[in-house]
């Protein structure tokens, strides 16, 4: 899954989702910090320097390592509209054969929530998976009280396949997760 060009871009009616890039820093320090009390309940706990040149220096640096590795794919999603900063989501722990399969994360602003924007973009970076990384397989983990994120991957197509204990810490706690999978459709393998 090497090669994946790091100007990909997916587009879908009201959304343009790009790799993350240095340039975004401002946005995505400025989303993060309005955001912070609305994500630290369902994200693993901030590091002390969250949301410094620092951090993003370090972030950046992982992810562009992993997308030219192919073994993650971390996207920030804009709005076409204005080309505000919504939200982001990673593909990561990207499996080749005979696995062929990836890990699904995503977060988005507060001031997004309940417009479908998520949902949206999720069912678009799953469909850009199968189609070019040839993934037949990706998964997501919610913590049980999370109805907003069940509700976006029950809408793209997710189904619910059972129940981790401990499976990772959110806002310094090991938490239960509940597992959910999305499966490439029969016609498209």
């Amino acid at each position: 899954m090497q090669g994946v060009p790091l100007d990909t871009l997916i587009t879908t009616g009201r959304l343009v989702i790009a790799p993350a890039r240095r340039a975004d820093f401002h946005d995505w320090a400025k989303l993060r910090r309005e955001s912070r009390p609305y994500l630290e309940p369902w994200e693993p706990s901030w590091p002390i320097d969250a949301l410094s040149r620092k951090d993003w220096n370090r972030r950046i640096s992982a992810w562009t390592a992993a997308w030219k590795a192919g073994t993650a794919f971390v996207f920030f999603t804009r709005r076409q509209a204005d080309h505000a900063l919504i939200g982001g989501l990673s593909l990561t722990q990207v499996r080749p054969w005979p696995a062929e399969s990836a890990s699904l994360g995503y977060w988005q602003g507060a001031g997004f929530e309940g417009q479908g924007y998520m949902r949206e973009a999720v069912g678009a970076v799953c469909n850009w998976a199968f189609a070019e990384l040839g993934l037949k397989r990706i998964e997501a983990g919610i913590v049980p009280e999370n109805a907003r994120s069940r509700r976006v991957l029950e809408g793209a197509g997710f189904a619910e396949e059972g129940r981790a204990a401990s499976y990772l810490e959110i806002n310094g706690t090991r938490r239960d997760h509940v597992l959910f999978g999305l499966v490439r459709p029969e016609s498209d393998r």
